[in-house]
């Protein structure tokens, strides 16, 4: 099933983001993590994807396929573009046709100075048109309520925003945020340029002050002062951090399902209780 399908229904969706293990012999343990992410029944998970590699040696793939056909959920594949040509490229979707997986969330995906840049697919956009070109795969994009860290103002964000819509990306999940004011504001001012497609919110519950702190930096992402409040508060007590965490996600959930969103992506860091925690807290609401 197409994931935009889902949304002609007029009903919010409940998804999750997932990553492969970096060592192979951790990739055993992403059974627990799908066995309770599954039970919970999302409409997809969609599963990150590193720079470098081969279709042969991609676990993005193979969680991918474990997700389709052993749990019978839809996958969403992300594609990262930027260090590949478009022979390889297309080596992957090939590898997902075969599987039967017919969404991906296009990227140009982050910088590596490890890993040298190619020049097919020097935007989102790129890699966007040329998959709605020669495929028929359902193509997410990626949005950032506050800012890509690499664009200068809003305006251009909304500018590049509308550029990846109009090349073919049919639904959006944003980059996370603690300040649902911005993702707010954010869908509006994406609606006055003509962007319509289902805009979906991305959370993510803190339960680690380090990962968190790391993770504001590499997105952007306002503190809140009340969200400051909690990791300063409760830094040195995991326990305690990790429910004061998750009431935080929760609420910021709640308000974004009253504002009439279309559904929740949720990320999970590969923690089954994480997503567990969220979903008894919002059955009754989705």
């Amino acid at each position: 099933m197409k994931v935009s399908d889902l949304y002609k229904e007029g009903r919010k969706t409940l998804s999750f983001e997932i990553f492969p293990p970096k060592k192979d012999k951790a990739l055993e343990a992403i059974d627990e993590t799908l066995d309770v992410l599954c039970e919970l029944k999302p409409d997809f998970i969609s599963v990150t994807f590193g720079a470098g590699g081969s279709v042969g040696s991609n676990n993005t793939i193979e969680i991918a396929k474990k997700i389709k056909h052993n749990y019978c959920v839809e996958p969403v594949v992300h594609l990262t573009s930027l260090h590949y040509d478009k022979s390889e490229i297309d080596e992957f979707a090939k590898a997902l046709q075969s599987e039967g997986i017919e969404n991906i969330l296009a990227l140009r995906g982050d910088r590596n100075a490890n890993i040298p840049e190619k020049d097919d697919f020097r935007y989102a956009s790129d890699v966007i048109s040329y998959m709605k070109d020669k495929y028929d795969f359902c193509v997410l994009g990626a949005c950032y309520p506050e800012m890509h860290p690499e664009t200068a103002t809003e305006e251009d964000e909304l500018k590049n925003l509308k550029i990846k819509v109009d090349s073919g990306a049919e639904v959006l999940l944003s980059q996370l945020f603690f300040d649902n004011d911005k993702f707010m504001n954010f869908r509006e001012k994406s609606k006055a340029k003509g962007i319509e497609v289902p805009m979906i919110p991305g959370v993510m519950p803190v339960i680690n002050a380090a990962q968190i702190k790391r993770m504001l930096t590499m997105c952007n992402a306002t503190f809140p002062e009340k969200f400051k409040k909690i990791t300063e508060r409760y830094e040195n007590n995991k326990e305690a951090l990790f429910d004061a965490g998750m009431s935080y996600a929760l609420s910021q959930i709640i308000d974004l399902l009253v504002s009439d969103i279309d559904g929740i992506h949720l990320y999970t860091m590969n923690n089954p209780v994480v997503a567990r925690r969220i979903c008894e807290g919002i059955k009754n609401i989705v």
